[in-house]
């Protein structure tokens, strides 16, 4: 018994949650689903695409609800996977063995009852408290000033309600699985742009020989810890990201069981609180959002022109030493056409070799733009 139940439940779909119904198709990532369930997940991520006869047929891509690795269909869509006979031969064969080893499990039904009238049950639904109850707490008990309704149509209502906010959950779902892409994305932008940056300087400190050494391990190790600066900050927001995504599955999960209940009442008593937390699961306020071109390394260019013994104290520029910078280009513009060199800290530098491109000095400190972001 113990080896049929484990069987049955490698034979369950993931969407359905009941044993896999034909036609079993298997994704490229080699998990299995029914064609209904498929096609149901490719219409939710497909909205837009055209339909033919309530199934898609042009192609399209979604992700598998197991793993999700991103499944890419041709013009034939869902009907072009390809069926897994093997799992289908084996539901048979597990259909066939349970009808003959057990006999078929009584279906036991029954309405809760009320706590306070031990022998009613619980038939109708308080509108005021929002509870269902029994018809002798509206006439004699604690809710007969109360409004209520059929217990029916309140049913519809609710499971309406939890069903757009699943709906919702799982457009939300989608959209932060975009911007954890996006954050992976920019990542990789700031590691290449790092890279690319640091192999700049040090073709500059190349031409230089052992005069520049000792300066360019010094510029080329803060261009470092500003990538690694970078990088760990997108790092931790991908995994706050995925977090969030990860709880949000589980309230997606959550709410696909509640959904299944088949009693009104149990049902209307779990909704209550499932959507207050689908509302809460559903805002992302509390997560940061990256600023457009946090991921730019371009304010580490660097230019070398001038004569040897002033590229010993060249270095990044700062904001401070930018305003030192235009206060005394009004009293040194005529020195300046005759190649004079600007003093700032004590130490020689050309204007030249420290001024990056205008547009990147806004984002020479990524501490600012992470406060930036953060705001």
């Amino acid at each position: 018994m113990n080896t049929m139940d484990n069987l049955e439940k490698q034979l369950i779909c993931p969407i359905c949650l009941e044993m896999f119904t034909k036609p079993v198709v298997i994704l490229p990532c080699q998990h299995n689903l029914c064609r209904k369930c498929a096609n149901d997940v490719f219409q939710a991520s497909n909205p837009y695409l055209p339909t033919r006869g309530g199934s898609l047929t042009s192609g399209g891509r979604f992700r598998c609800p197991s793993c999700r690795h991103e499944v890419v269909l041709d013009r034939h869509g869902v009907y072009g996977l390809q069926r897994n006979l093997l799992v289908e031969n084996i539901i048979d064969m597990f259909k066939q063995e349970s009808s003959s080893s057990k006999p078929a499990p009584e279906r036991k039904e029954g309405m809760p009852m009320c706590d306070v009238h031990e022998e009613e049950k619980i038939n109708i639904y308080c509108v005021t408290h929002g509870v269902p109850t029994c018809s002798m707490c509206k006439v004699f008990g604690a809710h007969k000033d109360c409004e209520v309704a059929p217990i029916t149509s309140i049913y519809q209502t609710k499971k309406t309600e939890l069903s757009d906010g699943i709906a919702m959950m799982v457009g939300n779902n989608d959209r932060m699985q975009g911007i954890i892409s996006q954050l992976e994305e920019a990542c990789r932008a700031i590691e290449e742009n790092g890279r690319r940056q640091k192999t700049l300087v040090c073709e500059k400190f190349d031409l230089l020989y052992s005069v520049l050494e000792a300066k360019k391990r010094e510029m080329s190790q803060k261009v470092t810890a500003e990538q690694e600066e970078k990088v760990n900050y997108i790092r931790g927001l991908t995994r706050k990201y995925g977090d969030h995504l990860e709880e949000s599955c589980k309230m997606v999960e959550l709410g696909i069981q509640t959904m299944e209940e088949p009693e009104m009442a149990l049902f209307l008593q779990n909704t209550k609180p499932l959507l207050k937390k689908l509302a809460e699961a559903s805002s992302t306020a509390h997560l940061d959002k990256v600023e457009r071109g946090y991921e730019n390394m371009d304010h580490y260019t660097v230019d070398f022109n001038k004569e040897g013994k002033a590229l010993r104290s060249l270095d990044f520029p700062h904001e401070d030493e930018d305003e030192d910078e235009e206060d005394e280009d009004g009293e040194a513009g005529t020195e300046e056409g005759e190649g004079a060199q600007t003093v700032s800290g004590g130490s020689a530098v050309t204007a030249a070799s420290v001024e990056p491109p205008a547009t990147q000095q806004s984002s020479s400190s990524p501490s600012a733009a992470k406060s930036a972001a953060s705001t």
